[in-house]
């Protein structure tokens, strides 16, 4: 590689423009994408830490069961983002007439999300300072019983003021952190589908502003 890796974060056109001159190559962009969902999972353990303590006294074992749900997901998700952001991405350049293929796309997409592993350690940084102040509402069995007492519980963890500010917080740094990815995307996507600024932007701007767009509207749903 004629580049460091840095020269994402500093330097994507000179990055991505060299990039495309070697032969695609998965190995870092997997690397950072399996980064990044090892600490969303992390985030995903210790938040459903918060709900397990809540539902442990439903049933035995119920607070495993939801950090084992949590977990899997976060690490999950993470990884199939990579290929849905690409994508959507893809698809929309090729109303540009991009041209290059999926799997360089798949590559540059990969490379992007690094802006965000440091968007998620500052926000795991955020969540250890937030979690011992917030006040967990504890269930019973009678709560099966009942499910309008888990609606409630589940109400009053999510509008304790400390889950409330962390929210608050976490949306905001993801939102950042997200912009920042989408900066090295747009270099990414004009030099692998050969794209003019302009149209890699809307590519990439389009279906980023609607993510964010929906990051607000769940923090404004809380």
């Amino acid at each position: 590689m004629k580049n460091s890796i840095l020269d994402i974060l500093i330097n994507p056109d000179v990055f991505f423009g060299n990039l495309v001159t070697e032969k695609e190559s998965f190995k870092l962009p997997a690397l950072i994408v399996l980064t990044g969902a090892i600490i969303g999972a992390i985030y995903g353990y210790l938040v459903s830490g918060l709900t397990g303590r809540m539902l442990a006294g439903l049933m035995p074992g119920m607070d495993t069961i939801v950090t084992i749900t949590a977990v899997a997901g976060a690490l999950f998700g993470a990884v199939l983002f990579w290929p849905i952001w690409t994508g959507v991405f893809f698809i929309i350049s090729k109303i540009f007439k991009g041209t290059g293929s999926y799997k360089r796309c798949l590559e540059v997409v990969g490379y992007g999300f690094l802006p965000q592993i440091i968007g998620s350690l500052i926000t795991l940084v955020v969540l250890l300072q937030y979690v011992p102040k917030i006040v967990v509402p504890q269930l019973t069995s009678a709560a099966l019983k009942d499910p309008t007492l888990i609606t409630a519980a589940a109400k009053a963890l999510m509008h304790d003021p400390a889950m409330m500010e962390l929210i608050q917080i976490t949306a905001v740094i993801s939102i950042v952190f997200l912009l920042w990815s989408a900066n090295c995307w747009i270099f990414g996507m004009k030099h692998a589908r050969m794209l003019s600024m302009r149209d890699a932007a809307i590519c990439v701007g389009a279906p980023v502003f609607v993510y964010v767009l929906y990051i607000v509207y769940s923090m404004a749903g809380v």
